[in-house]
């Protein structure tokens, strides 16, 4: 266990980092944010958060970052391009940077935001990168543990309320299961992430208690609801159209398009066995699904709706 140390959170002034520097603050930590010079801090420094400048390209600056640090959270990930600076080096050479550093700082723990599956998907560059981050850390035998989430829920939000608008926006097939996280719950298993026994070395599916379909969470939100959600897709095939033409000449585009045909195999999911025995039970997916409703305003169906279905016996 740390002791007055800082836990020092890369990737902060996004949606993940910023619930991961609010969960453990909550948990009595002190938080030490590694923010790039042209990004705007004034929020995370309300939240008592300490503000250190500099960049993930910079080893100097994570050096800086790191002296005297207990332990590390990064949910930096170049490849959304969320934010002015995101390049795809974030997720290569600045993931071998921050290893570097981390082992020069001797960090008690490094907690490493991955992908499921990334050891799976050479042909996905954005997660295969995950992978060699991972083992990179392994390399210079710095005390880690890798989270791999699935599919962020929280992005059908993107375009507005889908659930006001009673239609949800999908890529692909809808009748294909995947794995699921909300961002909330991610933040405080990474946050917890930074005590846990037992953990070194480890990468760590998290997901839903299973795998369910987009048409699964049309039905579930419906049934919560009392209404009728539908789902709108974009075939897989324009998919990969698009891809193999825009790709040539944006790489983000191609490495999307791997990424949508990875899922379409079904292979996109979690085994949250160790999860469950790190974090406490995975939640089910109708709990999951309500708690995202009610998160933007909408009244529920309590009791029975929020238990997976039973399957009968034959």
């Amino acid at each position: 266990m740390a002791g007055d140390e800082p836990v020092v959170v890369v990737g902060g002034t996004g949606m993940l980092g910023g619930q991961v520097v609010a969960a453990l603050l909550s948990r009595g930590k002190r938080v030490r944010v590694l923010v790039r010079p042209q990004s705007d801090a004034t929020g995370l420094a309300r939240t008592g958060a300490e503000i250190v400048r500099g960049d993930m390209m910079d080893p100097a600056s994570l050096q800086r970052a790191m002296d005297g640090a207990d332990s590390v959270i990064t949910t930096a990930a170049g490849y959304t391009r969320h934010s002015k600076g995101d390049t795809a080096e974030i997720d290569t050479t600045g993931n071998r940077n921050l290893a570097d550093a981390a082992s020069q700082a001797d960090v008690r723990r490094f907690v490493l935001t991955s992908i499921l599956t990334c050891d799976q998907t050479p042909q996905v560059p954005h997660f295969w990168h995950k992978k060699l981050a991972e083992d990179r850390l392994e390399e210079l035998s710095v005390p880690f543990v890798s989270l791999r989430p699935g599919a962020f829920l929280d992005q059908v939000t993107r375009l507005g309320d889908p659930f006001a608008k009673r239609r949800l926006f999908w890529f692909g097939s809808p009748t294909i299961p995947l794995t699921y996280v909300l961002t909330s719950d991610l933040a405080g298993y990474l946050a917890d992430a930074v005590d846990a026994p037992g953990v070194d070395g480890q990468r760590i599916d998290i997901g839903w208690d299973r795998p369910v379909s987009m048409q699964e969470i049309a039905q579930i939100s419906g049934r919560l609801l009392g209404q009728q959600i539908r789902v709108r897709t974009i075939p897989a095939g324009l998919i990969n159209t698009a891809a193999a033409v825009l790709g040539r000449f944006n790489p983000m585009v191609k490495d999307l398009g791997a990424m949508m045909r990875w899922f379409q195999t079904g292979k996109y999911v979690a085994d949250p066995a160790r999860q469950g025995e790190v974090f406490g039970e995975a939640p089910t997916a109708e709990d999951a699904i309500s708690r995202l409703i009610r998160s933007l305003g909408h009244s529920v169906s309590d009791g029975a709706d929020l238990m997976p279905p039973r399957i009968a016996d034959d």
